[in-house]
């Protein structure tokens, strides 16, 4: 008896090598946060109309002119993408577990694509505002699922600096929507900036659904493992279909269909009674929580200044160019700094203490810098010190991503990103935009309103102090449900190469 393996199909190396699954990622993150930086910027947002006591009145311009809205109901809008992702997020992690992620990806970011050249086509206040809230929905399938994809395949002496790439993606990709939305809103009309972002999002949709599927580290592989079996079964299938009798078939489809039925009423039920656990865990996990209460503070900070800065610049320092000088300052601090965060933590050594460590340094020498910059009169003084106080702050996003990463078992890393990115914008970007514009409304001074605004960020760097000395645990090697064990090992397909499927022949 001899045996030989026959390859079912010819191997060839996959496209999606890691760093190009990066690249990809990277231009969706970015886009998804130029839509934000667009719809705050001077050009797209526009401005009221104004008359003076003269009597001589200015038409106002943008969104804010063409819709009548108050500051409130502008910040609304900036908040608004919060229903979509809060809706969906949890959704699509408990669903990561159970259909392959590329397939939510492409879901979600056709959603986004329609939603945001529904924006171009809004009438109201009101038709805006809800294709704001499914923008939110393309968020909540990409932003859970491409950070552990990136953590899985980066190098391990690189493993920050590739998530600080990737999150580095978010203040360039708002400086890009600044410049973009002020360049726009002068030589076209607003309504162009939105469907210009759904045109340029819609090869990326198309993509999620006819990418090979891949498999997150911490479940089961069941385009590799169970594929296997599975093909392993139907070759078996056919040979015993060959000696049954064919009045033994309809018996046989009979039990299949009934155990099919029963397998289809169970699982809704076992995926909300598999979400409530992993939730549990989340929640009683002290260095979890207190990553994502500080950098909910954080957000409460760095929301409003995605928001109101151009505005809030060119009131106080009659910044005619205000979206461009506030694009340009983000776009440079904001890759520099956080590159230099994720580097400066692979530098120290990659561990969850040394990471609120220099969470709470940065941030609070980043709140100083930013909170003297609002106390000068200079234009240029501000600038500079400003500068320096975005590079410091902007140099968290690698490190507290690698928290929220490794301090949870494997198979719950994409619950862990949604729950924290939920949580940062319903406690933070969400209620921080509008409550600004109504403090505003009250005190009707910018520069009192940002020196109340910065001053958040010191209660923000307190909090990661804490976590410094909580007993912290790195989780990203334990054994997960349906991991693949040692001795299976070397039978496991690498994730982003192609599957060579084999069945023994017997003579």
């Amino acid at each position: 008896m001899a045996s030989s393996l026959v390859p079912l199909s010819a191997p060839h190396p996959s496209w999606f090598t890691p760093k190009r699954l990066l690249v990809i990622f990277c231009v969706i993150n970015m886009l998804n946060y130029m839509d934000r930086g667009t719809i705050a910027s001077n050009g797209v947002n526009g401005s009221l109309g104004t008359c003076t006591s003269s009597g001589t009145c200015t038409s106002g311009s943008g969104i804010q002119g063409e819709f009548n809205l108050n500051n409130f109901e502008d910040g609304v809008l900036s908040s608004a993408f919060m229903v979509g992702l809060l809706v969906a997020s949890p959704i699509f992690a408990s669903l990561s577990k159970s259909v392959n992620p590329f397939r939510l990806i492409g879901v979600g970011l056709s959603v986004w694509t329609l939603a945001t050249a529904g924006c171009g086509f809004s009438f109201n206040f009101w038709s805006i505002t809800i294709c704001r809230m499914l923008v939110g929905v393309g968020e909540a399938s990409f932003i859970s699922l491409a950070a552990p994809f990136i953590d899985d395949n980066a190098p391990i002496a690189q493993k920050t600096a590739w998530l600080a790439i990737f999150y580095m993606c978010i203040p360039t990709g708002y400086a890009l929507g600044y410049v973009y939305g002020g360049l726009v809103g002068t030589y076209l009309n607003w309504r162009f900036a939105f469907w210009v972002e759904a045109i340029l999002m819609l090869p990326f949709a198309v993509l999620g659904f006819v990418m090979k599927p891949l498999n997150l580290k911490g479940f089961a592989p069941a385009e590799s493992k169970q594929a296997l079996i599975s093909e392993e079964t139907d070759v078996q299938e056919v040979q015993d279909t060959d000696a049954l009798n064919d009045s033994a078939k309809p018996t046989k489809e009979k039990f299949s269909h009934m155990f099919s039925k029963m397998k289809c009423t169970c699982i809704d039920l076992n995926q909300f009674s598999r979400f409530i656990k992993d939730m549990k865990a989340l929640l009683v996990d002290k260095v979890y929580v207190v990553n994502v209460l500080g950098y909910c503070a954080y957000n409460f900070v760095l929301g409003a200044y995605s928001y109101w800065g151009p505005k809030a610049g060119y009131k106080i320092y009659n910044m005619s160019d205000a979206d461009l000088i506030f694009g340009g300052i983000t776009i440079v601090c904001g890759i520099l700094g956080t590159l230099a965060g994720g580097y400066v933590l692979d530098l120290m050594k990659s561990t969850i203490p040394n990471a609120f460590k220099l969470l709470s340094v940065t941030t609070f020498f980043g709140a100083i810098f930013c909170f003297t910059a609002f106390c000068f009169q200079n234009m240029y003084a501000f600038l500079a010190f400003f500068s320096v106080g975005e590079l410091l702050v902007f140099a968290i996003q690698g490190p507290v991503n690698y928290i929220c990463l490794h301090c949870v078992n494997p198979s719950l890393r994409p619950l862990s990103m949604a729950i924290s990115t939920v949580s940062i914008h319903i406690f933070g970007d969400v209620p921080s935009s509008p409550l600004v514009g109504v403090l505003q409304d009250a005190i009707n001074n910018w520069r009192e309103t940002s020196l109340i605004l910065t001053s958040i960020l010191f209660p923000a760097a307190g909090i990661w102090f804490t976590g410094i000395f909580l007993h912290s645990v790195d989780r990203f090697n334990e054994d997960s449900e349906g991991q693949v064990t040692e001795v299976d090992r070397s039978n496991a397909t690498p994730l982003l190469e192609p599957r060579v499927a084999e069945t023994s022949l017997f003579c």
